[in-house]
């Protein structure tokens, strides 16, 4: 009975130990914010993970800047091949996505560099 007893009470410190463990590293790592309600549900929520990202009138750097925005969410209208951006810090990438304001907007692009999700974007339709 002590032999049993034992066993048992050691299984229960090691499954508290490494339930306590997990929880720690989920805690740990920062969640991501969730997308406001507000959007179009057609389309999809795209996220800028950056500060000060230019919001442009083409798909190119020389174009108009109609907006500024940082970590910010918007609707993804498409995504098409535009101007190449290289940032030092970040990477390279030639795709950029079509967005709109939650409220409505004008369409304005941005490059998929600073938008969560990767070079070309799952769930936003090409141009």
């Amino acid at each position: 009975m002590k032999h049993l007893t034992r066993r048992t009470a050691t299984a229960l410190v090691a499954a508290a130990l490494t339930v306590g463990g997990l929880t720690a590293t989920a805690q740990a790592a920062p969640a991501a914010p969730a997308a406001p309600a507000g959007g179009d549900p057609t389309l999809t929520d795209v996220y800028i993970w950056a500060t000060n990202v230019n919001l442009r009138e083409r798909p190119t750097r020389q174009s108009t800047v109609l907006a500024v925005r940082s970590k910010y969410w918007l609707d993804a209208v498409c995504q098409t091949q535009g101007e190449t951006v290289r940032d030092p810090a970040v990477g390279t990438n030639n795709w950029w996505t079509a967005v709109q304001e939650f409220a409505g907007s004008d369409i304005a692009w941005v490059n998929n560099l600073y938008l969560r999700g990767g070079q070309k974007i799952a769930g936003v339709p090409d141009c």
